[in-house]
């Protein structure tokens, strides 16, 4: 019997193809691992107090959205994803800001908001932080193309 192509003998069997390297999930898992253990500490260290604005997630996901438009732009700017940019990308924007930033805490506490008497809190906070969570990730990304720009032209690179 002659073993087909995929590499095992199963009729209509197809192998799972991890998109990437092994190594690289290491390097998310311990990102993410560190992004995770950054933010409890920060929400135990700053509760919200029920039915108030909850201002550490807020600027934790604000400032992750920032970061994360600073860090795609620089690696965007400096070459392809590949080598150690790829592991930048994978650790730090997948693993340590995928961690640190919080969608399930955001959407329990805007629940929360919403369902008690705060609505009206619950609504704001959740247009504020979308909203503000893009403009932090435009804004990261348009400074770093701007002092990339700037750089580059002090070194004659662009006129």
């Amino acid at each position: 019997m002659v073993a087909p192509p995929d590499g095992h003998s199963i009729p209509g069997l197809r192998m799972l193809r991890i998109p990437v390297r092994p190594a690289w999930l290491g390097v998310i898992l311990i990102g993410g691992t560190t992004g995770t253990a950054v933010r409890a500490w920060l929400e135990s260290a700053y509760p919200a107090p029920a039915g108030q604005w909850p201002w550490t997630t807020f600027w934790i996901n604000v400032s992750g959205a920032l970061l994360l438009g600073v860090l795609l732009e620089v690696l965007a700017e400096t070459g392809p994803d590949r080598g150690w940019r790829r592991g930048l990308r994978l650790g730090v924007g997948t693993g340590f800001l995928g961690g640190y930033t919080t969608y399930s805490t955001f959407a329990v506490e805007t629940l929360q908001l919403l369902n008690g008497a705060a609505w009206l809190v619950g609504v704001g906070y959740a247009v504020a932080s979308v909203l503000l969570g893009l403009v932090a990730a435009f804004s990261g990304a348009r400074l770093v193309r701007r002092l990339l720009r700037g750089y580059r032209r002090a070194r004659g690179a662009i006129r």
